[in-house]
């Protein structure tokens, strides 16, 4: 093993005028979002305690889980969208223990809009669902939703990975032998009936929950007939005559403990209570804070971030001297054995050729691999045919990673510390590439090029570009304002916005939730568990 041993003072200083400012304003800008879009307006809160005598949605998952370690997925999602903003997407989820095994949560939020499924709501589910799949997550689904919001239909019903898709993966996913218990809390109207009709296991709570395709109003306007929601749906109609509801309960706190109970009987491997050992790294993870990249026309050392990410700051590092630009090595994170993949500069020939390998390496060894993804946008033109040529060897050698991430059969968790420009994050295990998990620094940049950098060759008077300067400025602040990590996040191009000091944090619960898979020995089976 290798120590990174370095002149902290003159480091530190050197980078804190230049970063800390800016990564500051990112941070505090991060806190006030996030505070910002968990607000609820106190007529909806007091609509929902009061008028329907439901409990809020994160009581609710206080009641399902073993304590508040809730690691919550994309909090930003839904935010200044064109259609508004649909706070927290109408719907929390994240991954927490429940009776000591890690699950997925996928909650609806009935203070947003009612419970109403944006297109946004939709697609964090779906991707909830993905993570669950991959990492072989028992899932639970507290519904309280009124079903589609229709003047956005055409965005959430009719396409391959809209609303009919979150049924598709119920039913997938119970193939998979991957338990899954529904919880009616609250109104399923439409579409939302269908999450306890597939779900393994379901549960209602009488009075408070419902289920049907269609209310006693559109009842009322269709036919004409007057019936109430208890004789339409209710809790008694579904547990005695319809066989759709497997458990009814008299109260919410009695059906969140019916669902640990449930949860008790998923004969699911659990993982070993025994804490790992493990050193502290040898600079403070708080250091972290002022180090974040903000310049991304050149590339920090990546290995005083690493140092302050990994277990005694220990690296044992691959190919050190072979295409240093991209760092590779083994490291460990709280305990948790991983492979790094890290940017330090331009993905040339040899660092693409030397990043195959090693993913290679650690696909072979069934390693997880954490890339940390700080992309160089590409600024220099291609005027000579030994340029060509170079260029052609690149993206070859990119090609060859690309291929080579792809069909990796390791876990792979993807952090953007900087930028995360073209084709380069496609071959360090952008979105596209399936990640278990990627994360963005509040810093971080997801574009194809860097605004900055091809604007500044456009105003500098690049031949025949008609468009005029202020045209080319407007086109400027637009790009900037789509490649920030907020817009990335609102959007759910990522799984949330961390602050580099808690990257430690969140890796090691990434990596914990990932073991869990390998403690089952389940297999796919031919089809789901099929309901009456």
């Amino acid at each position: 093993m290798s120590f990174f041993i370095e002149d902290r003072n003159c480091n530190l200083s050197l980078l804190h005028s230049a970063s800390v400012t800016l990564l500051g304003f990112s941070s505090r800008e991060y806190l006030e979002l996030l505070e910002k879009v968990c607000q609820r307006k106190e007529s909806d809160i007091l609509r929902h305690t009061q008028v329907n005598h439901k409990l809020l949605v994160r009581d609710r998952l206080r009641l399902v889980l073993d304590d508040d370690d809730f690691f919550e997925l994309s909090p930003l999602a839904g935010y200044d969208l064109p259609y508004g903003t649909i706070s927290n997407a109408g719907c929390i989820t994240g991954i927490g223990k429940i009776c000591g095994v890690w699950c997925m949560l996928i909650a609806n939020d009935a203070t947003v809009k009612g419970g109403t499924l944006y297109p946004i709501s939709v697609k964090k589910q779906l991707r909830a669902q993905n993570i669950a799949i991959m990492n072989c997550l028992p899932t639970v689904y507290l519904v309280d939703s009124g079903g589609a919001f229709l003047p956005l239909q055409s965005e959430i019903f009719p396409d391959h990975c809209h609303g009919g898709r979150i049924f598709y993966n119920i039913a997938f996913m119970s193939s998979l032998k991957i338990p899954q218990v529904a919880v009616v809390c609250g109104s399923c109207i439409a579409g939302a009936a269908y999450y306890p009709s597939i779900a393994d296991e379901s549960i209602i709570v009488n009075h408070i929950g419902s289920m049907f395709l269609a209310g006693p109003p559109l009842v009322k306007a269709a036919t004409g007939e007057d019936i109430s929601v208890e004789e339409l749906g209710g809790a008694t109609l579904h547990s005695r005559l319809s066989g759709g509801i497997d458990y009814i309960t008299s109260t919410e706190e009695e059906a969140y403990e019916r669902v640990r109970n449930v949860a008790m009987t998923f004969n699911f491997g659990r993982c070993s209570k025994e804490s790992m050992k493990y050193d502290d790294p040898l600079y403070s993870p708080e250091e972290l804070k002022t180090l974040a990249p903000q310049n991304y026309e050149c590339s920090l050392d990546v290995k005083l971030i690493l140092s302050r990410l990994i277990d005694g700051s220990r690296f044992q590092e691959f190919k050190a001297e072979y295409g240093p630009t991209l760092v590779t090595g083994f490291a460990h994170v709280k305990g948790h054995l991983i492979g790094l993949v890290a940017n330090n500069g331009e993905l040339t020939y040899q660092a693409s050729l030397k990043g195959s390998n090693f993913v290679n390496l650690c696909s072979y060894r069934n390693i997880p691999i954490l890339f940390l993804l700080n992309t160089v946008p590409q600024t220099s033109q291609c005027t000579s045919l030994v340029q060509a040529e170079d260029l052609g060897r690149r993206l070859k050698a990119q090609a060859c990673m690309m291929a080579t991430i792809a069909c990796a059969e390791v876990p792979k968790i993807t952090l953007v510390i900087g930028g995360c420009f073209g084709n380069d994050s496609y071959a360090m295990c952008g979105r596209s590439f399936d990640p278990n998990f990627l994360f963005l620094w509040p810093n971080a940049r997801v574009a194809l090029t860097d605004c900055r950098s091809l604007f500044a060759d456009f105003l500098e008077g690049a031949e025949n570009f008609s468009l005029d300067k202020s045209t080319l400025k407007n086109l400027e602040k637009k790009l900037e304002n789509e490649s920030s990590a907020f817009y990335s996040s609102a959007r759910l191009w990522d799984d949330g916005v961390i602050l580099p000091q808690n990257s430690r944090e969140v890796i090691a619960k990434c990596l914990e939730i990932i073991k869990q898979k390998d403690l089952q020995t389940l297999t796919c089976q031919q089809q789901p568990i099929l309901r009456m």
